[in-house]
């Protein structure tokens, strides 16, 4: 058995989901300006998240459930995770963002567990909090370290895929690492660079 594991925003999913909930408030530019400090590593991810997060406040929950059950995979994926499972593959999703936009995708693509974090609602809006199991830069990786430690599963048996500085923890503990459409801070600590917005191109250096 192998393990690999994928961020969602902008690899396994075509964007950002928190980009797109921003646009539906009018405030999109100014929530992409945020998530590309925090993709680039230039602002810390816990406090860019939870700013980002902070100006969604108000917005009709039924409006994001219905918004992120019909985020655009990215292309390839629906190809690349099945090929993966048929090689022993555990295929994963770790991402920064919210379980909603994860977990309608992990049924669509067939993947093995998606962790991610919740959005808080109340009397259907959002409160602008967020809580879950990926609010940290670190997150990735202790969770990481966590599955391979559970499931027995050592570095060289993992592969990671992702795009931005918060993939920088994971990177660290897997023997293949694919940085995808990514940020230069990610690519420095990657073995596989994929500029393609296409995700089978990471089968051309997969073996079974």
């Amino acid at each position: 058995m192998k393990l690999a594991v994928f961020d969602f925003d902008s690899t396994l999913m075509d964007g950002e989901t928190i980009d797109f909930l921003a646009e539906e408030l009018g405030i999109g530019e100014q929530v992409a300006k945020i998530t590309e400090e925090a993709m680039s590593g230039r602002l810390d991810f816990f406090e860019s998240l939870t700013t980002r997060v902070a100006l969604l406040k108000g917005m009709d929950y039924q409006r994001v459930v219905d918004i992120c059950a019909n985020l655009p995979l990215m292309p390839g994926a629906m190809e690349l995770v099945p090929a993966l499972q048929k090689m022993g593959y555990k295929v994963v999703c770790f991402s920064g963002g919210f379980r909603i936009g994860t977990t309608p995708a992990k049924e669509k693509l067939g993947l093995d567990a998606d962790f991610s974090n919740v959005l808080h609602e109340k009397d259907g809006k959002l409160t602008g909090l967020i809580g879950g199991d990926m609010m940290f830069g670190y997150s990735k990786g202790d969770m990481l370290q966590r599955i391979q430690g559970l499931m027995g599963i050592t570095r060289a048996e993992t592969l990671v895929c992702g795009d931005g500085a918060n993939d920088l923890s994971m990177f660290a503990h897997a023997d293949t690492r694919v940085a995808f459409c990514a940020r230069e801070v990610l690519k420095k600590e990657a073995n596989i660079v994929i500029d393609t917005k296409d995700l089978t191109k990471i089968l051309d250096y997969v073996k079974a």
